[in-house]
């Protein structure tokens, strides 16, 4: 006979899970990886991507749909209404998640090899069999999303934390994703140029070779480079959106290694 305290304990699980899939798709618009308009992936993919149970998933999509934050139609996919969201104060990371934005690039590419190297070599001390078989997990669910850079990123953005986390400092952690989340709208655009998923899937598979090797200097090697093409590409990108300074217009204007200066 199942106790009382046991279904009570299970129910709560289930709560916690379904706020956590909530914060996490809130996190997904506020940062700029989803987008108003956007269809979400299906609660099957959903499920896959964020390796939870496709019921989770459902309670939380109803949650942000009471909140008016995605609409549910019959027979449609759930898009996102809106994205002034409040991440609350549960979000993932130190900062809302466009804070990060302030800064230059050059400054968060600089924090990235010295911060996020480090967090991920401790990483791979600590990582559980359970981590890895979730980054394998993740790889396969890249692998599906191969044509999709929306939904690629989803699967990016899982694969990025569940290593992060598996560090032994949540602080640092917490820091490295408001690096991850720098200029997220760019990299949208970044993952759509042709051969982008397919050199970044390349890098996320070397990294869980080198993490199955528990070798923190093979992974932080690792890091680096896919660091630097995730610098690269998002470089082109804003390069490509600034105004042409030829056609009367001046570029915005930036502090090396420091914040954005005003306009």
């Amino acid at each position: 006979m199942v106790s009382p305290i046991s279904l009570l304990n299970e129910t709560l699980h289930k709560q916690t899970a379904k706020e956590m899939i909530r914060d996490k798709i809130i996190s997904m618009i506020a940062s700029g990886i989803l987008q108003i308009g956007d269809e979400l992936p299906s609660e099957r993919e959903l499920a896959t991507m964020l390796t939870v149970s496709r019921e989770t998933v459902r309670g939380a999509i109803q949650r942000l749909a009471g909140e008016g934050v995605v609409q549910v139609s019959q027979g449609a996919r759930t898009r996102v209404a809106r994205v002034d969201v409040d991440v609350g104060t549960q979000r993932i990371g130190v900062t809302n998640p466009t804070s990060i934005n302030g800064y230059s690039l050059d400054a968060v590419h600089a924090a990235r090899l010295l911060v996020e190297t480090s967090v991920v070599a401790d990483a791979a001390r600590h990582l559980s069999d359970d981590d890895i078989k979730r980054l394998e997990d993740s790889i396969v669910a890249q692998e599906q999303a191969f044509n999709d850079p929306v939904r690629f990123l989803i699967c990016d953005r899982e694969f990025h934390l569940t290593i992060y986390y598996a560090s032994s400092n949540r602080l640092l952690a917490d820091f490295v994703v408001d690096l991850y989340t720098y200029l997220l709208d760019h990299r949208r655009i970044a993952m759509a140029q042709p051969g982008a998923i397919e050199k970044s899937l390349e890098d996320h598979r070397f990294i869980v070779r080198a993490l199955k090797m528990r070798n923190p200097e093979a992974v932080s090697a690792a890091f680096s480079e896919h660091i630097l093409r995730i610098h690269d590409t998002t470089l082109a990108v804003d390069n490509s959106k600034r105004p042409d300074p030829a056609k009367g217009a001046h570029p915005i204007p930036f502090i090396a290694g420091g914040k954005k200066e005003s306009a």
